[in-house]
Order: structure tokens, then sequence, then C-alpha cells
């Protein structure tokens, strides 16, 4: 069968790559570029916990040492400590990284991989598809024709793709601005990082009133500045005087030693595609969407699109159509990004307009900052990892259901199992391989060795009803796992979002729960012009 290809090789196109392959499903990525990525140190990424743990599992490396995991976060309104937040086992910290850092550590984990083929210099000027296939062609130094059994757009916001699709992409533009500096100096609050509102010096250089700091490694730091609205132009001297008050600010009163390594203006926009599936050709990351105010990040949602969408693909290239399957990729992320966009939207006029805010919030600093905080650290409708509670893939009327600690849809906690093999290994290890993972909650299973209970009690019984499933599936077995009585069951999807938790083995229940997750039986193939509504 033709490989996947893939149009665009930033870190969506390259995480979609590598997760394809972990599938054994061959892709094609076409890289307009010549394959090496400019070194930009004021061009960086804010991964969640759970977008890092996928990086650092695709690419084997482990990212916290390229990148820096903060110690803490801090909001300050003029000289006031707004709030506080330490990270750790019960606030998982954010990981900030240089984005060269991290599509480098792609690019080499695809050098060794035979199933990606990575073609340089080749940009995508045309595409047709028919009902077994669709072939793309490129022009440049290697233009040629492409053929390939599905095609993801991952060519971010001037998406050819989206543009030979025909697929509008209503939003707005220049929702903030802001300016950018990278640089290395030493501040009060090392590996902390902090957003300060209405600073107390702002005197000589007009702002808006919002800097925030990030560290990064070696006591290098990205500040951003939000700019008034309009489209003033950010001079080099309004740049420099920016940071040398600012850091003066926060220093008590000169500035210190500083080393400037990159500046920018950061624009971002609000944009939404209409569809993001047209028969064999789907739309992922920034060609998908645009978002980012707010401290909302949108290379997050890229790389929750490249792993929600790549379990699908392995599984209709290895077994044929899915088309509700596939049509599900559409119905859970745009529904998920179009949630979180609707929130700042609705969040933004509050928070930049002035005093309407007490009209909305108590208190009006405090309700300003906690919405921010929101944004930055991931929580709320801003920034929380989304649940595909209303997603077609779910399962009805399971009677055997119980409630635990991870509603159906969200994201799975990551506990340590015991896999087949009789080892120890955190259930985030086990993702990503094409296969549904179903979990027993079983006390007491960690103090033996494997072979003396997996014969015992309900162990047979289950195995026998994970071997009849529709789909290859990997049985575990956890000592606990929040708010699960003992023999519990998880059926958990391949991009780690629980599907169900049943009380106890259930095979029925269990397979149509599984075969719901597929999205039905495998049906004929649709027409060219499917897609999801």
């Amino acid at each position: 069968m033709d490989p996947v290809i893939i149009v665009g090789a930033g870190p969506v196109g390259l995480t979609l790559a590598l997760a394809l392959a972990r599938q054994e499903v061959p892709a094609v990525v076409l890289d307009e570029g010549s394959g090496k990525d400019e070194q930009r140190p004021a061009r960086t990424v804010v991964l969640r916990e759970d977008t890092a743990a996928l990086m650092e599992r695709l690419t084997g490396v482990p990212l916290a040492r390229e990148g820096a995991h903060w110690a803490a976060w801090r909001s300050v309104r003029r000289k006031q400590v707004m709030r506080e937040v330490t990270f750790g086992d019960g606030e998982p910290s954010p990981l900030h990284i240089a984005q060269h850092v991290l599509t480098g550590a792609l690019r080499e984990a695809l050098a060794a991989e035979r199933l990606v083929q990575v073609v340089v210099d080749s940009r995508l000027d045309g595409l047709e598809q028919e009902t077994s296939g669709v072939t793309a062609h490129t022009r440049g130094p290697k233009g040629t024709y492409w053929r390939g059994s599905y095609l993801v757009g991952c060519d971010g916001p001037r998406s050819t793709v989206r543009k030979l699709l025909d697929i509008r992409f209503p939003g707005r533009t220049a929702v903030e601005r802001h300016a950018v500096a990278t640089l290395r100096t030493e501040l009060p609050w090392p590996d902390e990082a902090l957003l300060h509102r209405m600073p107390p010096w702002r005197t000589s250089v007009p702002s808006a009133g919002e800097v925030t700091a990030r560290p990064l490694p070696d006591d290098v730091w990205r500040l951003d500045w939000l700019l008034p609205p309009g489209k003033d132009l950010v001079t080099p001297e309004l740049l420099l005087a920016r940071v040398r008050e600012t850091l003066a600010g926060w220093s008590g009163g000169s500035t210190p030693a500083y080393e400037l390594l990159d500046t920018g203006v950061h624009t971002v926009h609000h944009r939404l595609a209409r569809r993001w599936r047209v028969g064999r050709v789907f739309l992922a990351g920034d060609a998908a969407h645009l978002l980012g105010a707010l401290g909302t990040q949108g290379l997050d949602e890229g790389l929750r699109d490249a792993d929600n969408l790549a379990w699908k693909l392995a599984l209709a290239w290895h077994h044929g159509p899915h088309e509700a399957l596939l049509d599900s990729y559409q119905a859970e992320r745009r529904g998920i990004v179009a949630a979180r966009l609707r929130a700042a939207d609705q969040v933004l006029p509050l928070l930049r307009g002035g005093g309407g805010l007490r009209a909305y919030v108590p208190g009006s600093a405090r309700g300003h900052d906690a919405l921010l905080t929101d944004g930055h650290l991931g929580h709320g409708a801003l920034g929380a990892p989304g649940v595909y509670d209303h997603s077609p893939l779910a399962p009805r009327h399971l009677e055997a259901e119980v409630p635990v600690g991870t509603a159906p849809g969200a994201a799975a906690t990551d506990v340590r199992v015991t896999a087949e093999n009789g080892s120890f290994v955190q259930l985030r290890e086990r993702l990503g391989r094409g296969a549904l993972l179903v979990v027993l909650v079983a006390p007491g299973t960690g103090v033996w060795e494997r072979k003396h209970w997996v014969s015992a009690g309900i162990m047979p019984r289950l195995a026998a009803a994970v071997a009849a499933l529709p789909h290859r599936a990997e049985l575990l077995v956890a000592e606990s796992y929040p708010g699960a009585a003992p023999h519990t069951v998880l059926l958990v999807r391949p991009d780690g979002h629980l599907v169900t938790a049943l009380g106890g083995v259930r095979p029925a229940d269990l397979y149509a729960a599984a075969e719901a997750t597929l999205g039905g039986p495998a049906k004929e193939e649709a027409t060219v012009g499917s897609a999801a509504k």
C-alpha cells in the first residue's frame, strides 16, 4: 500500500511521521525547505506534561535536558504577588524549549526510521484524489509526482493543501502582539516563570502593562511584552529600552549585565478551518487552526492533532477503510480547538478592556490573574487538555460502566503497570503502538512475579476477553488507579484517552466499547468527498 504523504516538515508534520512509523506505516514528508532549521532563540514553545511526554517517547531524547522545567510560576501586579504556584507531583511543570531544538530532535529520530523519507526542496503545487489514493505534485529541483494512500497538510498558516482544497479559514487577525527578546542574564528568581502586570517602573517606554519572563537553560530567558493595540513599529531602540527598563525594575534599579541573543515580534491570530478532512486529505496543526492569545499554546494543540490522527490512519492503512474512525478526527480535534478559541474570545475583551472585568469576575485583579494563569499553566477552558466526552467514538449504554478518577474521553493517568512480559513500566510507555490497552486494577500483584497470578482468579477470563476483541489489544495490570476499585477494568485508546471503566470482567461490554472506539465495524470505502460534518 502507498505511504502517507505529509506536507510540511515542522514539529507537527515530523511528529506525525514518527508516530506513523512507530505503527509500521510508511510516510513521505515533503519539506519545502532545505532540511536545516534556522536557530532562533526567540522562537520557543511551551509543552504541557502530556505533549512533552509524547515528544520524549517519539524522539527517545530526554528533552528536560534540552529545555527548562520551571520550578515555580509567579503572578505579580504592580509590586504585589497575586499568586505563586510551585511545581511538583500535584502540579506538573511545563517544559519550555527552543523550537529548533525540538525540531532537531525530531529530525534526528526520523533519520533512523527506515519507513520515513524526508524530501527537501519540494513545494506542493497540486493534488488529486480518488477512492484508491492521493496524487501530489511538487515543484523545485526534485519536482515530481508522489502517490500516497492519504495526505496530511501540516504546512502552516498559509497552507497550500488547505488552499488547494478550497477550505475557508475564518477568524481574527492580530488578536494580540508581543515584542520578544531572548537574552542571557541573571534574574532574582532563577528557574521561575513570571507574569508581571502593570509593573511600577513604566515611565519612559509606552506599554500595555504586561511582561512575561520564562527561563531556558544556561541563564537564558525569553521576555514577552504585550504591545498596545495597533500596528506601531517596534524599533530596535524601543525594544532595547524595554529590555533595560524591565531588567532594572526587577533588579532593584540598576540594569544587570545581559547578552541579547535574539528579538522579534510575535503576532497572535485566531483562525479555524471549516473542514479538517476531505476524502483522503486531512489538515493538522497551524494549517487547521491558529490560537495563542492569553498564554494558550498553538503547537501543543498541533501535537495533539498528530497524536489523535496517527493511530486512526494507521488502523485504516493496515486494516482497510474505517470511515467513521477517520471522520472522528475532525469531530474530536476541531471541537476541542473551537471550544478553546471560544473561551479565549469571550475572555479577551474582559481582560484587555479595562474596568468591564468587575462586572463579570469578583475581585477584578485576582480574577484577571486567575484567567491568565489558566492559559499559561494549562488549566480550565483556556488551557486544560481537551476531553473527548462527546466523541462519536464514545460507547453507549454499557451496563457495567463505573466512575473512576478520570472522566471518559480524558487522558488516562500515567500509573505504573505490569506489561505482558512481566516488566514494570509507565502506562504512557505503552501508548502510540496502535494497540488498545486493557488495564486491570489488581492491588497486591506488584509484589509477586507475574507467573504467579497471570493464571489465577479473573485473569484467564479477562485474557480470553481481550484476545477476542475486534482489534489488537495489550493486557496490563496496575496496582492502583485513582478512584478505581479493585478488579476495575479500564479500556484506553492508543493515544492515551480513557474509553471506559468497567466494574469487573464483562466481555460483552468490553467488546462493545472496543468496537465503538474503532468507529464500528469496517465498512466499504466511501466516496472521495466523504468528510465529517
